[in-house]
């Protein structure tokens, strides 16, 4: 067996949590650590609470607590490289450096990516005024698709049936700021119709292995109405997804991609996130690469893996997943996030939650922090848009989902709010 080590869980959401969560029940870890973390980790991971998620912050954490390897959980450190610097300061670390981070830190540099190598995708356009989306924009018809090139926090992307509002979204980002820097270029696409799908693959840059499917739900409310958020629920596996349609995703996507960054040259150790449409054909097409777990996709992927985790992650750091085999999930997990009201606009901060110790109590029901802190005088309140994610599990996806929205029953905070409707489409 592995000797045991301490690992460093990087980041604070709900995705951070499930990941330190899964680390934890891990034969091969001794102890989870977290920075920034969250209160919820407290029970799986010795927090410590930086300021900043940089080597400089990171490595006296490291140093100290003697950790061996560093698992990066959100889409900002990775793009900025944080992943180079801590393999250079001989750190282990699951996460891709700077250059694959660009799969997701660019939208334009994911597309031609896609056009180089193949796979399949939505047609579009780079633009960088006004006049040159107008352009993009009259050669399309409704859905229109405007997504900001750079990060922005998953609020990125407008889908509109109005090519006004689709100019004014554009116009938003290109003229008046709205996303900083991540505006300044915008791509605007054909839209694709069908239904959405998430495969998460970890990689090693040689070989990958493929995590259990999940579909997540991206509108503020029930029917998939509303403005688009980070997410607002997830469940996994998908029971629509049959194995011929799972072997073109591999062959037309996943395969590609790992041997479409070998060929650039791009070494890569991590998650590749594909956020697929498959249309009315069964035929995939690429939304959008992350290159890490998702938010709420690894709140439901996590819990159902049969494998140890710390173990495939460990694998990928030393190049050697293809030793490594786990079966199919036996358990169906569901994620009903609960959310500030107002949320993905503007929402309060500061809401007392209460119920938390008595959901916990409830047998297959898991709480992941994603938005919260301790008040002064010690209750924890809301600090952010998804408060809380609500993990039920279950024999079926009916059981989980009975379990998971029987915890959110005995949550409740000023203004909460989640979607009624997680899992539907799926029963239906």
């Amino acid at each position: 067996m592995t000797k045991k080590m301490n690992v460093l869980v990087i980041g604070s959401g709900a995705r951070e949590h499930a990941l330190a969560w899964a680390l934890s029940r891990s034969a091969v870890v001794e102890t989870v650590h977290a920075a920034p973390g969250n209160p919820g980790m407290k029970d799986v991971a010795v927090i410590h609470p930086v300021q900043d998620t940089d080597l400089r912050s990171l490595l006296p954490i490291i140093n100290r607590e003697n950790i061996r390897m560093a698992v990066i959980g959100p889409e900002a450190p990775l793009t900025a490289g944080l992943a180079d610097d801590l393999r250079a300061a001989g750190i282990l670390a699951f996460g891709p450096g700077r250059e694959g981070a660009l799969l997701e830190g660019s939208k334009s540099h994911a597309k031609k990516f896609m056009d180089r190598h193949g796979i399949p995708t939505a047609r579009w356009d780079l633009c960088t005024t006004a006049e040159e989306a107008r352009s993009a924009l009259d050669s399309r018809h409704a859905p229109f698709v405007v997504k900001a090139d750079g990060l922005a926090a998953g609020k990125g992307v407008v889908v509109t049936q109005s090519r006004e509002e689709a100019l004014d979204a554009a116009r938003g980002m290109l003229e008046r700021g709205r996303h900083g820097e991540a505006g300044k270029k915008i791509v605007i696409e054909d839209g694709l119709a069908g239904d959405e799908l998430t495969i998460l693959a970890l990689t090693d840059g040689t070989t990958y292995r493929l995590l259990s499917p999940s579909q997540d739900h991206k509108r503020a409310f029930d029917g998939d109405k509303g403005p688009n958020t980070g997410g607002m629920g997830a469940y996994s596996p998908v029971p629509w997804l049959g194995s011929e349609l799972l072997e073109k995703i591999c062959s037309r996507v996943l395969s590609p991609t790992v041997e479409g960054l070998k060929k650039d040259g791009i070494p890569y150790c991590g998650v590749i996130y594909a956020g697929l449409m498959i249309d009315g054909k069964g035929e995939p097409s690429v939304i959008e690469y992350n290159v890490r777990f998702g938010d709420p996709e690894a709140q439901v992927v996590l819990p159902v893996l049969e494998g140890d985790f710390a173990e495939l992650l460990l694998a990928c750091c030393e190049s050697r997943l293809s030793e490594i085999k786990w079966k199919d999930p036996s358990r169906w997990a569901v994620d009903v996030v609960i959310a500030s009201g107002g949320y993905p606009g503007h929402f309060e901060k500061g809401k007392k939650i209460e119920g938390l110790e008595k959901a916990s109590e409830l047998e297959d029901f898991v709480i992941f922090h994603g938005g919260t802190e301790r008040s002064d005088d010690g209750c924890l309140v809301t600090s952010g848009g998804r408060v809380l994610s609500a993990v039920g599990l279950g024999n079926s996806l009916t059981d989980a989902l009975k379990k998971a929205y029987e915890g959110v029953s005995l949550i409740s905070f000023d203004g909460m709010h989640f979607r009624r409707d997680i899992g539907r489409k799926a029963l239906l």
